[in-house]
């Protein structure tokens, strides 16, 4: 019989950088005693994103927090071909990590669709599911996990 079941999960950030959210997530699917199905993932913050990576090697989170930062740098918007005037951004309300955060999660997703079997994600060896934090400051988050199964 198909069951269903939503809860939030509070993360704690300690600032930019990537949160591994996969023991989390695994613990939640075997508290709700589906063995599989589907777990849909919102995060419900629009300076803050989620993905799928790399879990063996910690360089490959770096490389890709340094080619996010150099394509949305925090100083403004530059045209594409690198020269030009500088423009900053004109939201910063919030600091000058803010804007650049809203765009890298444009540029991003913050909904995620995960197959689960055996009350477990179905990821590959190396494959790992994060809350990649763009702004520098820690900060508390909220993702809704919508769980779909048997």
């Amino acid at each position: 019989m198909l069951r269903q079941s939503l809860e939030t999960l509070r993360v704690v950030t300690p600032g930019e950088g990537f949160t591994d959210l996969t023991g989390r997530l695994n613990a939640a699917l075997a508290s709700s005693g589906m063995e599989q199905g589907l777990l849909n993932l919102v995060c419900l913050h629009t300076s803050c994103s989620l993905t799928i990576n790399e879990n063996a090697d910690p360089r490959v989170l770096r490389d890709l927090s340094s080619y996010l930062r150099a394509l949305v740098p925090e100083e403004g918007i530059r045209p594409v071909s690198g020269r030009g005037e500088l423009r900053p951004y004109v939201h910063a309300d919030e600091g000058s990590d803010d804007m650049p955060a809203h765009i890298r999660t444009a540029l991003t997703t913050s909904q995620l669709s995960l197959s689960f079997e055996a009350g477990r994600l179905l990821l590959g060896t190396w494959q790992a599911v994060y809350l990649w934090e763009h702004r520098r400051r820690g900060s508390e988050r909220l993702l809704t996990l919508h769980l779909l199964g048997s």
